[in-house]
């Protein structure tokens, strides 16, 4: 069985609904009383957080066709629907433009005045700037069109050519990602400090929205079984996803550790500078507490073998990592605001607001499709899959 129809169409929950309606006006709201900066500073936050979440998501989807993964086909469903957060991400981001003149110095007429941005000028520029976002945005609505629109339709065509067209087709996928991600960590995170940067700063950003779409891919399994939607799907699919998980754990606290290294070792000032913020008065604390949420705990929690299958120890690293990614955004962007982090009301309307618009996003997306790739013929060899 794929699916359960008695788990179908269920009404939204009011208490989303009502968490919506008032974030939405706290968000209203923040904009006159809390101030212009505060307000885009949240708003990059969350479209940041969306985007990198259905980008990680999408980018799951074309790692099982590259490399022509069996295993990941029962599950693949999940990343696919997760992957159309895109979608609302697009408008959000669009809208995300207004905050260029307000929190991006390259973006304001004085940067072309300025010692460090003048060469920087054009390319920070707000014109280059929105040509460059609409251009990502579309290389991601091709990637969602052909890989999970086709994989959609195969569900009823039983078109083995899927499977061909996505294989050839995620080469090139993996080229727009890497555009897209990097044009994201630089433009929208690391250019509110243009005068910082980092040459592996899009990786860093790729390790977290990959390790995102790991953990909401984990949470939707886990979710779908425990509606007995999942049938099939067994404890050595789930040891998969948790050594993903694990592993890129791992990866993300090595990358940011090497660039946090290779800094504080040479000492530039232009540099250094970006550390020094993070690491003085309250942001330390942060600073500390993101080590320890999205790197000690989950080492230590995923590190045995039984634990990467255990659906309990599963469920938590992965809302853990998900809290993780959401402190490591708000550790990468609200510096920009001054020394002090900020987090009140505000920061509680944009969490109520983009929060729950998610959950409806997902409760809908999980709606949508067959649980599995029914048409995929690699299916069953999926489901006979054993460690």
């Amino acid at each position: 069985m794929i699916r359960n129809p008695m788990s179908q169409n269920k009404p939204a929950s009011p208490l989303l609904w009502g968490a919506v309606a008032l974030g939405a006006l706290g968000v209203l709201g923040s904009y006159a009383i809390a101030g212009p900066e505060r307000f885009w500073a949240n708003w990059v936050l969350w479209f940041v957080l969306i985007f990198t979440l259905g980008l990680g998501s999408l980018f799951i989807v074309a790692l099982e066709h590259l490399v022509n993964a069996k295993w990941s086909v029962p599950v693949r469903r999940l990343p696919e629907r997760l992957a159309t957060l895109l979608i609302p991400a697009i408008p959000i981001g669009l809208i995300g433009l207004g905050a260029l003149p307000v929190l991006y110095p390259g973006a304001r007429p004085e940067a072309a005045h300025h010692p460090i941005l003048a060469g920087k000028a054009f390319w920070l520029s707000l014109p280059f700037f929105s040509v460059r976002t609409l251009i990502a945005f579309a290389l991601c609505l091709i990637g969602l069109a052909v890989l999970v629109g086709g994989s959609m339709k195969q569900d009823a065509t039983k078109d083995p050519a899927f499977n061909f067209r996505a294989r050839r087709f995620a080469p090139a996928f993996m080229a727009i990602f890497a555009l897209v991600i990097t044009l994201v960590a630089f433009d929208w995170i690391s250019g509110l400090t243009p005068e910082w940067y980092s040459d592996i700063f899009g990786v860093y950003v790729f390790a977290g929205a990959f390790l995102s779409g790991l953990a909401a891919t984990v949470l939707s399994v886990l979710y779908l079984q425990g509606q007995d939607r999942l049938e099939g799907v067994r404890a050595d699919h789930l040891y998969n996803l948790g050594a993903f998980l694990f592993a890129f754990t791992v990866f993300w606290s090595y990358i940011g550790f090497a660039q946090y290294m290779l800094m504080w070792y040479a000492n530039f000032p232009d540099e250094v500078i970006y550390y020094k913020v993070r690491l003085a008065g309250s942001w330390r604390a942060i600073t500390i507490a993101l080590a320890a949420l999205h790197f000690i705990l989950p080492f230590f929690a995923l590190v045995t073998r039984e634990a990467k299958k255990d659906p309990k120890r599963l469920r938590r690293v992965a809302y853990l990592m998900l809290g993780a990614h959401v402190l490591d955004m708000y550790w990468l962007i609200f510096p920009v605001l001054g020394a002090k982090p900020h987090f009140s009301w505000p920061e509680l309307s944009f969490a109520l607001f983009f929060l729950g618009g998610i959950l409806l996003w997902i409760r809908g997306a999980m709606q949508k499709g067959e649980d599995m790739p029914v048409g995929d013929p690699f299916l069953r060899e999926g489901l006979e899959f054993r460690l």
